[in-house]
């Protein structure tokens, strides 16, 4: 059995890119003990991201070809190639050799999207467990995913498996930054409740503005709130439809902002029973993308023992 199978197991780092911050973090027996953190450039090249993560891999002590896990948001394909699909989030990342460059770099790397390293860290240790049929949602910056299904992570050869914030949505009608009009991600994520907010005439609010003035009674805040979360419920029981999921895991800053997976209960429940699979909140937190990638990157050195 893998090392990598037991959470107390888990010695590396990880590093964890996404659309507003870059975060490191340094693992002992599947416990942070170290962390290190910066605003991700989001107009930066390949080489400068790669810089920005071996300046915080330094401060916790990386040596070169420690086991090292890496979750990027965007697509990753299987030869390692690295893409934004939202060109709003990585306007400088159009099929980068990505993992090439973390090798050289860094001796021993694992690199993966990342809310597919989160699914797989729930799946494996967290809110996933006992799932054959699992979905982790990510709500932040922008919406994704990963699939776990019968002990397996869905992957393509393009890296687009998983995107599902992209899957259109009735509720939008505004470009996204995929290209596709009217997505989930244009309707629930946080720059589109940032835009939205503008519109409203409150440009100096961010997402984190947004809930706050939900929460004080704002009635123009809480539409927002609410169709954000009544468009991922959607999502859920049309991917429910496709895939029989058993449970949904909410992650990312918006997922697990108080309140939101009450809101998506009640919008979920007006849908019949089969396409109401069992909502909860990650248990890994923020740190599900880092764990996960942590775990395959361990995998990965095994297999290749």
């Amino acid at each position: 059995m893998s090392t990598a199978s037991s959470l107390d197991a888990l010695t590396g780092f990880a590093v964890d890119l996404g659309g507003t911050k870059l975060a490191a973090a340094r693992f002992e027996r599947g416990k942070a003990v170290g962390r290190e953190r910066c605003v991700t450039d989001g107009a930066a090249s390949l080489e400068v991201q790669v810089d920005a993560m071996a300046q915080l891999l330094r401060r916790l002590g990386h040596r070169h070809g420690a086991p090292l896990g890496v979750a990027v948001t965007g697509r990753l394909d299987r030869d390692g190639r690295w893409g934004a699909v939202n060109v709003g989030t990585l306007s400088s990342i159009s099929d980068v050799p990505l993992v090439d460059a973390l090798m050289a770099r860094f001796g021993a790397a694992c690199a993966l999207n990342d809310a597919a390293a989160a699914a797989w860290a729930e799946s494996r240790f967290g809110a996933g467990i006992g799932a054959e049929n699992f979905l982790y949602l990510t709500v932040s910056t922008g919406v994704g995913g990963g699939v776990v299904l019968g002990d397996r992570l869905v992957s393509s050869p393009n890296g687009l498996a998983g995107h599902v914030g992209f899957v259109s949505t009735p509720e939008g009608g505004d470009l996204c930054g995929s290209g596709r009009t009217g997505t989930v991600e244009s309707v629930a994520g946080g720059r589109a409740l940032a835009a939205a907010a503008a519109e409203a005439g409150y440009p100096e609010l961010d997402a984190r503005g947004v809930f706050a003035a939900s929460a004080q009674g704002e009635s123009w805040a809480e539409v927002l709130v609410a169709r954000s979360a009544r468009t991922t419920a959607r999502l859920v029981a049309d991917i429910t439809a496709v895939l029989g999921l058993e449970r949904v895991a909410l992650g990312g800053s918006i997922g697990l902002a108080p309140c939101y997976l009450d809101r998506m209960e009640a919008s979920l429940a007006k849908e019949p029973v089969l396409f109401r699979p069992e909502l909860c909140r990650a248990l890994l937190g923020q740190d599900s993308a880092l764990v996960g990638a942590l775990a395959q990157a361990i995998e990965k050195q095994e297999t290749q023992a």
